[in-house]
């Protein structure tokens, strides 16, 4: 008798239902959405907020279908494009009462148009690439050179203060090109300023030479190290990524790909993007990091902190509103830089266990920073981003004792997750190595949407082909390969769903062929039973020794798939990794759904039988028992 316990049939039910789930919400379609989010670090995106667009939506008589918050957006669904524009103009005014200084950033999106229970267990749509919705692309190269050409130059800046400090007399540290030449008047000083350098700079190889232009002047060449070249380029370029990733929030694109190509390139998809303009003009601009003392005293006073307020600030000072929407006048003396900045992580204070940021300088920043916290205990020193010419204070701690060592830490009246955002955005505020656009195209969504009628089309008259052959060829066997295969789909749309994986065309391809690969299983199964009814066995023998011996075939081959499938997913980039990804996840549900589902179904038709006389499974030759045995 061929029957599954109760619980593997419950896992079968169990997972369909799921598959269906998780599959609806891409029937439904997308609707019109205004997101809103912020571009600032010292506004946070919460439910005042959103209550506050609720509120202007409500004055300005627009009905909306829902709001929707995330920690980083808010999303207005709308009935149709009218009523979406209507809605982005009343939002932009409420919250963006001067256009020059916005402090969100409000942009047309789509939201998927699934009903809110679905949406409620996270049933969601598989978010559609560029070439399926629509956008802009582009290929930025990283200026490798200029990364390395700006850390030496930090560097010549921090042997000058080493040598300094070390009372060594020199003649000079210049940048050449790609080294640093350090001047001596004699050998002894040149070796003692070797010494000095090759305990604080790992990172240089230092050569000794003899200055051609004059024979009396001792040279100390240092170069930067192989792996230190290759360290600053990885870092720069990852900073960059993180970077664009950080300001790319901005446009409001449900799914950017941000990704790495090859070793100094990076390639930035923005679906649903029309506006190329914008979107370079987001891609390229730059940021710096700054540090200044905060005149508490003028802060103190009401009146001078009112009159700061509509524009008259005292003279050396600029107004800013720290986070949590405090006023303080900031000194427009400049103390530190981000250049000075080499790291920036989230952590814990070691004394009060809150969240805190902890910062690493260059040896340069560390002197300058050890100097000013010194001479400035008890006061408070504001660290901005500026931004187009503009600033905002990130924080504004109170220096509580002289900082030394190039460790600085960050805390007080800080949750973890603005630790966070703090460290990202004093660690990728400002790209670390200059970028030039070399490649830039433009979809259309009227194009989008043609791909995805041909993908959707390819697809359906494949599947209809081998529907219609496993049904002529195996009879009710086909028919439950075809049903099997429904569920593979139905499973393989699911989980890309689930794991919100954009699909590309380059996706729909390969669901195309996982649809050609699965029925393979369901052919080596049906051929299998084919032989041993053949072989003489019984029909329900038969469908047991079937299945079974079918299984070390059907895993073997798709073992070796899924390997290819692993190394285009490792090696790929772009395309093939969207191809590889459903490529991959298709064999893990052909196997289910081939092996589990259709024996399911099988048993469910003939496991109770228990005299069963023959499977309707096409066989074209049976053993004749009417012969003799003896001949």
């Amino acid at each position: 008798m061929n029957r599954f316990p109760l619980w593997k049939n419950a896992i079968i039910v169990v997972a369909l239902v799921l598959g269906l789930l998780y599959t609806l919400p891409n029937f439904f379609g997308e609707v019109p959405a205004v997101q809103v989010s912020s571009v600032k670090a010292t506004i946070k995106v919460d439910t005042q907020l959103l209550s506050r667009v609720e509120g202007t939506l409500k004055t300005a008589g627009v009905a909306h279908n829902g709001l929707f918050a995330d920690p980083n957006s808010i999303r207005v669904r709308l009935a149709d494009t009218d009523t979406q524009l209507k809605a982005k103009d009343a939002i932009e005014k409420a919250l963006n009462p001067d256009p020059a200084n916005a402090s969100y950033s409000v942009a047309l999106n789509l939201l998927s148009a699934s009903p809110a229970w679905l949406t409620g267990i996270n049933a969601l749509p598989m978010y559609l690439g560029l070439d399926l919705r629509g956008g802009v692309h582009f290929l930025l190269q990283v200026d490798m050179k200029g990364a390395i050409t700006k850390r030496l130059d930090s560097t010549s800046a921090d042997l000058r203060t080493l040598l300094r400090d070390k009372n060594i007399r020199h003649g000079g540290v210049t940048r050449e090109r790609e080294t640093i030449a350090i001047k001596f008047r004699d050998a002894d000083t040149r070796v003692a300023a070797k010494a000095a350098i090759e305990n604080t700079q790992g990172d240089l190889s230092l050569v000794e030479a003899q200055d051609s232009g004059n024979a009396g002047d001792f040279k100390l060449v240092a170069t930067l190290k192989p792996q230190a070249e290759k360290r600053i380029q990885e870092f720069a370029l990852k900073q960059n990524i993180t970077t664009l990733h950080n300001r790319i929030n901005e446009l409001g694109v449900a799914e950017p790909v941000i990704q790495q190509q090859g070793a100094d390139r990076i390639v930035v998809q923005l679906p649903g993007v029309q506006d190329t303009a914008k979107a370079k003009d987001i891609l390229g601009r730059t940021a710096t990091l700054e540090v200044r003392l905060v005149d508490d005293e003028s802060s103190a006073n009401p009146t001078v902190m009112e009159q700061a307020a509509k524009g008259q600030p005292p003279i050396g000072t600029e107004y800013y509103v720290e986070r949590g929407g405090r006023p303080l006048l900031v000194k427009k003396q400049v103390v530190l830089t981000g250049d000075r900045l080499t790291d920036a992580q989230p952590g814990f204070d070691n004394q009060t266990q809150e969240p805190a940021v902890h910062l690493t300088l260059d040896s340069a920043g560390a002197r300058i920073f050890k100097d000013v916290t010194r001479d400035n205990v008890g006061k408070r020193m504001a660290i901005l981003l500026i931004e187009k010419g503009k600033g905002e204070v990130v924080t504004a701690p109170v220096i509580r004792t002289e900082i030394g060592g190039g460790r600085v830490q960050i805390s007080g009246r800080m949750s973890t997750t603005e630790a966070n955002d703090v460290a990202l955005l004093l660690r990728a505020g400002s790209l670390a190595a200059p970028m030039d656009i070399i490649e830039e195209r433009t979809i259309g969504p009227s194009l989008g949407a043609d791909n995805i009628a041909k993908g959707f089309n390819s697809t359906m008259w494949g599947f209809v082909a081998i529907a219609a052959f496993m049904s002529l060829y195996y009879l009710l066997f086909g028919f439950v390969s075809v049903v099997a295969l429904s569920a593979n789909l139905l499973f393989l749309v699911a989980l890309l769903s689930l794991l919100q994986a954009t699909l590309t065309l380059p996706g729909i391809a390969a669901i195309a062929l996982a649809l050609g690969m699965a029925i393979d299983a369901n052919v080596l199964i049906n051929e299998r039973v084919r032989e041993e009814l053949r072989g003489g066995s019984t029909p329900q023998a038969a469908i047991t020794a079937g299945y079974e011996r079918a299984w070390a075939t059907i895993v073997d081959s798709n073992v070796t798939t899924l390997i290819v499938g692993i190394m285009l997913l490792i090696f790929g980039s772009g395309p093939v990794r969207g191809f590889a990804v459903v490529h991959c996840l298709g064999i893990l549900t052909s196997i289910f759904s081939a092996v589990v589902v259709s024996r399911g179904l099988i048993n469910l038709i003939y496991g109770r039988r228990k005299k069963l006389a023959a499977l309707s499974i096409g066989q074209l030759w049976k053993p004749d028992t009417t012969t003799d045995p003896a001949k």
